[in-house]
């Protein structure tokens, strides 16, 4: 069968085929950046239910890797998996942001687009089964009261916390001087209320000494087709060093 033909017929239930360089990119920006920053710690911070974890376990990833998660639900099933690998350690459950204390959860329907800000209709229309379906209060700590980095660490900061990266970011100042490297989500068009979008989190990690290695396509609008989040990949500067 003709290739366009597989492809027509792909996009009409939905679906993209991609090369496999295309398809695999991201991944082998984000390896290619553990083996050359020597990254032997990884703290994920909105772990949820462990995905982006086992993609690293899968990839060959053996060093530390420490997770942070605030829903009940999830929390647990980190919890049950962890025990399958000495390398990953769960914390307990709680938010991370700016300040310590608790604070309101919004729980998704769809469980990955939980966030302790509101959701705007630019998000739920293009994925109605995030809408939110329930309330948590939960713990809340600041990154720099939760982790202390030793001097020989060379740590990657995940952060997947839907719209809320700079509140994270805000209580994590001590902790990012030691850091080598940051992944997080940008969004291009406000998605949930408050939020900070790309360009200032992008000029936030540069003030922070980042400079990007890699960015890659996230979360599209399924109707018109525009990118509303991307995956963005910062590497610590070594132009002033």
């Amino acid at each position: 069968m003709p290739k366009d033909l597989i492809k027509k017929l792909a996009r009409k239930f939905d679906y993209e085929i991609q090369g496999l360089p295309r398809a695999y990119a991201a991944e082998r920006s984000l390896a290619g950046l553990l083996l050359d920053q020597q990254i032997d710690l990884v703290l994920d911070v909105g772990a949820n239910t462990g995905q982006f974890v086992e993609e690293l376990l899968s990839s060959g990833y053996v060093g530390r890797i420490v997770s942070f998660e605030p829903q009940k639900w999830a929390h647990e099933q980190l919890c049950q998996k962890s025990t399958l690998h000495t390398n990953w350690q769960i914390a307990e459950r709680t938010a991370v942001g700016a300040v310590n204390g608790s604070i309101d959860i919004n729980i998704s329907g769809n469980g990955v687009s939980s966030s302790i800000l509101g959701m705007l209709p630019s998000h739920s229309k293009a994925a109605p089964e995030s809408a939110y379906i329930a309330i948590e209060t939960v713990p809340i700590r600041r990154l720099d009261d939760l982790y202390l980095l030793s001097p020989t660490d060379r740590a990657l900061l995940k952060i997947d916390v839907q719209g809320y990266e700079k509140q994270v970011i805000d209580g994590a100042a001590s902790l990012l001087t030691g850091v080598r490297a940051v992944m997080t989500e940008m969004s291009f068009v406000p998605l949930y209320a408050g939020q900070i979008l790309a360009l200032e989190l992008w000029t936030l990690l540069a003030n922070q000494g980042f400079e990007p290695w890699s960015i890659e396509p996230g979360f599209r609008d399924p109707d018109t087709g525009r990118t509303l989040q991307i995956d963005g990949l910062f590497v610590r500067s070594t132009r002033n060093s």
